[in-house]
């Protein structure tokens, strides 16, 4: 029987679990694992009890970890509490996956290898899919090594003839369901403006943070960061007094899409022209940037890109004459 695997979670981050358990399917489709969150929790079910029943059974448990799972008691002092436990004892294995940005390392599960590789939270990567693909190849690395080595020794409630969620079944009239109960977000307008608009502020302070560590450490370098307006920004870098890098970059300009953010290599503020752009795109869960490959060939243009990959995008432009 495959593996059970839970998911420990804060609902804040619900839509991240989701776009996890959907690169998770290869390994579902291969009947390698089977996947156990409390959103398969039916109506009438004792919440508290399925939940322990669930994470006492489960030979993996994820730490799917962020500010809001450590802030979140029930994660924190009842989940995570089980799992450590049962992880010290040898009855399951516990992946931490760093989801966003937080103070994770002097925690209980510090101490343990965490994913996605060297703790870089999913949501920083410069493509997401990269990064749940990371995340996917070392639950795969961990199934595979638990079938060989047959480490674990299974809890008596994990014992069973079927799959301890079975019972959270049984004990509603509606049956058997399927895990897969994920609806399609919409985004509205006031969504994908907030993202561009929100991503655009990253890309500024991303430029400016990175002009002034380049000038810390190399003698000669100097910069010149600019803030044209609430959506316009120029930057140029020196050497030597010579002007060697300049870019700007806007969301005013909309000759590329009105969802757009523009850079030019350039570093006049009245420049019209463009020399690359990302547009807003969303999935079925999540929003995401995409570049129009002016400059890359063709290489990113596909790529789903984190506002850190639109910034590395831009960036990469800029720098590349001082390189």
């Amino acid at each position: 029987m495959a593996p059970n695997l839970f998911f420990s979670y804060s609902h804040v981050d619900e839509t991240l679990r989701n776009q996890l358990e959907v690169h998770l399917a290869t390994l579902k489709r291969q009947d390698l694992i089977a996947t156990w969150h409390d959103r398969r929790i039916t109506a009438g079910t004792p919440v508290g009890d399925a939940i322990d029943r669930n994470l006492n059974a489960s030979q993996i448990i994820l730490l799917l970890v962020s500010s809001d799972f450590i802030a979140s008691d029930y994660c924190y002092e009842r989940e995570m509490a089980r799992a450590i436990e049962r992880h010290e004892k040898g009855d399951a294995r516990v992946i931490p996956i760093i989801l966003r940005p937080c103070d994770w390392h002097d925690l209980p599960f510090g101490k343990l290898l965490a994913v996605p590789r060297d703790g870089k939270p999913i949501t920083t990567w410069a493509n997401i899919d990269e990064a749940f693909l990371d995340v996917e190849r070392a639950i795969k690395a961990a199934v595979k090594e638990l079938g060989e080595e047959h480490k674990l020794a299974l809890s008596p409630s994990a014992v069973l003839s079927k799959p301890v969620w079975m019972d959270d079944v049984s004990e509603s009239l509606g049956g058997q369901r399927s895990s897969n109960l994920r609806v399609k977000k919409e985004f509205t307008d006031l969504d994908r403006d907030r993202f561009r608009h929100d991503g655009f502020e990253f890309i500024a302070r991303f430029f400016e943070n990175s002009m002034q560590e380049l000038v810390k450490r190399n003698p000669g370098i100097d910069q010149r960061f600019q803030r044209v307006d609430a959506t316009h920004f120029t930057a140029a870098l020196y050497q030597h007094g010579q002007k060697v890098c300049k870019g700007s970059a806007s969301i005013a300009g909309g000759s590329f899409s009105s969802e757009s953010i523009e850079y030019v290599m350039d570093d006049n503020p009245r420049h019209g022209g463009m020399n690359e752009a990302v547009s807003v795109k969303a999935d079925d869960q999540t929003l995401y940037f995409q570049s129009l490959g002016m400059q890359s060939y063709g290489r990113r243009d596909k790529e789903k890109l984190s506002p850190q990959g639109a910034a590395e995008l831009f960036w990469d432009l800029f720098i590349q004459p001082l390189q």
